[in-house]
């Protein structure tokens, strides 16, 4: 067996491919380079678009990069036919190495998706393999386009709608999460209610029907609310429990605030107040605890809190109302401003709030989840540039997509 036959054999090549040249060259820069040249048999029929059978009429030079063969990049060159069928038409034959318009082959292009998939920035895979970060960028989006496409929406019936920044205090990105199959649906830049006009674009697009959606969890946004109106009237509002502790924790800590300006004891003690007591150590539980007894409002305010928490312990959805609805009363009486506009909150949010109770365990702690993991993407790659990319990225890290480069290949 020679080269030839070996390299055939190591490309996986059938008839009526072949290598038929293969030799090292010195690159520009000094290094050795693999290059191997492919053919096909003469007279060999290949089949056209229509189903036909033609013999090549020309053919067209091109040049793929493969993976390396030890430490030396690899180049594939072939001369791929073209073919008539029909009336004047031009086809050009597919070859099994390579996608129609990479410089690629299949197997270079998963080893790069494979680099993402380990968690590897583009710029560090760009890296590893000595090729320009925007052309692994387009591998990228297109294999992440390809899955999503396939992807199927027909079953989506409750979702979850967040945001998240494409870099820090930059352009923000809505996102819409299957809150069943725990999977992003859509991503699109903005924050404003038309965010919500789009994914019922695509949602339709996509084989969903708008008139199927039942819930969609989200925060108090404004522009969510108006969104969440005008394309999806019929769904019922769930409003995110964890957003809505945020404005209750917000409320403690301008108590909070409004304490220390004359006080060095509560000082940088914000997660103090805000930490649930079990995960506090005993030092902090008996520093929290003379702060409680030191400042009556900071006590009230540290009580009408846990008090608040306690509301979704009620596992009756009528009792957890009639609860939620007692404790607005009590913080009413407190007199403390913060929490007094906090209640007012509760009281113009009211029917989504207590959604909750009717749909426990509806909440955007899937959505948290997959943000955690969008952060930590952002961090690895400090932030995103073009927004398209990270959107793309949003999809393969979070939208459970069936992705279809030969991984099992390699």
């Amino acid at each position: 067996m020679d080269s030839k036959e070996i390299f055939t054999s190591a490309l996986g090549l059938q008839s009526p491919w072949s290598v038929i040249r293969a030799e090292f060259q010195i690159n520009e820069s000094g290094t050795k380079e693999l290059h191997l040249w492919l053919a096909f048999e003469k007279g060999f029929l290949f089949t056209a678009p229509d189903g036909s059978q033609s013999t090549a009429y020309d053919t067209l030079d091109k040049t793929w990069r493969h993976l390396n063969f030890f430490q030396h990049h690899c180049y594939i060159h072939c001369k791929v036919p073209r073919i008539r069928y029909g009336e004047n038409k031009i086809a050009m034959v597919s070859v099994p190495w390579a996608r129609p318009h990479s410089g690629f082959t299949l197997l270079f292009e998963a080893y790069s998706m494979l680099l993402i998939e380990e968690e590897m920035p583009v710029s560090s895979v760009s890296e590893v393999t000595q090729v320009t970060a925007p052309r692994i960028w387009r591998v990228f989006k297109y294999w992440v386009n390809e899955a999503y496409e396939r992807s199927d929406w027909s079953n989506v019936r409750r979702i979850g709608v967040d945001e998240t920044s494409r870099r820090k205090g930059h352009c923000y990105i809505t996102q819409f999460v299957d809150l069943d199959a725990h999977r992003t649906l859509f991503a699109v830049e903005g924050k404003d209610s038309e965010t919500f006009g789009a994914f019922k674009t695509e949602l339709q697009r996509k084989g969903g029907d708008p008139e199927k959606i039942k819930l969609i969890s989200m925060d108090m946004s404004p522009a969510f609310i108006s969104g969440r109106d005008e394309y999806f009237p019929q769904a019922e509002i769930v409003f995110d429990k964890f957003h809505l502790v945020q404005y209750l924790n917000k409320a403690l800590d301008e108590v909070r605030k409004a304490e220390h300006k004359n006080c060095d004891l509560l000082k940088c003690e914000r997660y103090t107040f805000l930490r649930n007591r079990s995960k506090l150590s005993q030092e902090k539980l008996r520093k929290l605890d003379k702060m409680l007894i030191s400042y009556p409002n900071i006590g009230e305010a540290y009580g009408l809190r846990e008090g608040f928490m306690d509301t979704y312990l009620v596992p009756d959805k009528e009792e957890a109302k009639g609860y939620l609805a007692f404790w607005c009363d009590v913080a009413i009486d407190a007199k403390l401003e913060p929490f007094r506009k906090f209640v007012n909150t509760i009281k113009a949010h009211w029917s989504g709030i207590v959604s909750y109770f009717e749909n426990r365990g509806v909440t955007n702690g899937v959505l948290e989840g997959i943000n955690s993991k969008i952060q930590l993407a952002k961090r690895r790659a400090r932030g995103y540039s073009n927004v398209d990319n990270f959107i793309r990225m949003i999809y393969y890290m979070s939208g459970k997509l069936d992705m279809a480069y030969p991984h099992d290949s390699l």
